[in-house]
């Protein structure tokens, strides 16, 4: 996939009065681990869930590889997504929900096999899903988005519930994601999460856009020590401070 992988234009989503997303534009290119970051409750999910058509937007557009999911002949060979509570039947195996959707995708039982193979989950694919854990589950949620081999992830905060073995873990397999060429964007509110693997971020607050770009781009725009995340823990929490304080800033001025 050449040039943007994901486009979101002045997306908005409105519940009655409430806004939840307010006029988001970014872009991600591909190859690239995005992070999608911002505190509970601005606007990350629903945002998320309109890029792939599970939520209809009041105005905006959302495009991957330059078409609305809607558009797209067999999605989930272009896009997968996992989000948080996805239906999985609890007395299914690991390996039967697989199938279950390999079967709807028309893809082969040879694809679960890899997958449990890469999600290392062999060793529990014959288990009741009931019995996993929060990281097996996050796990499975991957491979099920996995299944079409598509080059473009959306995933909704994966770091939810796991201990610190199983954050160095995704951190990890999502880098090894983008570094096969695939084009991972990925949401968080616990921004130490994502900071190690992260090649851009797009940074929003209370439905709107803060920033979005580079970490060395946004560091520098928000006066910041230009230097990795990796380098400095607390480094994107400081540049999601530093940018919303100056973001709240001009809407004063502007007001």
């Amino acid at each position: 996939m050449t040039g943007v992988a994901v486009e979101v234009a002045g997306l908005t989503k409105r519940y009655g009065e409430v806004t939840a997303v307010r006029d988001l534009s970014f872009v991600v290119r591909p190859g690239a681990v995005t992070a999608f970051l911002g505190p509970n409750g601005a606007g990350k999910s629903t945002t998320l869930r309109m890029i792939v058509g599970l939520v209809a937007p009041s105005s905006g557009t959302a495009r991957i590889g330059g078409r609305p999911y809607r558009s797209i002949p067999r999605p989930s060979s272009v896009v997968g997504a996992a989000f948080p509570g996805a239906a999985v039947h609890p007395r299914h195996t690991a390996r039967a929900h697989l199938r279950v959707y390999a079967a709807m995708g028309g893809y082969p039982d040879r694809r679960v096999d890899e997958l449990l193979d890469l999600l290392e989950l062999t060793g529990a694919a014959d288990r009741h899903v009931a019995g996993f854990s929060t990281g097996m589950r996050q796990r499975l949620g991957l491979a099920t988005a996995l299944l079409g081999d598509p080059p473009v992830l959306l995933l909704d905060e994966p770091g939810n519930g796991l201990d610190p073995a199983g954050i160095a873990w995704l951190r990890t397999f999502l880098r090894g994601l983008a570094d096969a060429g695939r084009t991972v964007l990925v949401s968080s509110h616990a921004l130490a999460e994502v900071q190690q693997s992260a090649d851009d971020v797009v940074l929003v607050s209370d439905g709107r856009l803060v920033a979005a770009g580079g970490y060395d781009e946004l560091a520098a725009t928000a006066g910041l020590p230009v230097q990795r995340p990796a380098a400095e823990p607390a480094g994107l929490e400081r540049l999601f401070l530093d940018l919303t304080a100056q973001r709240r800033g001009d809407d004063r001025c502007n007001s």
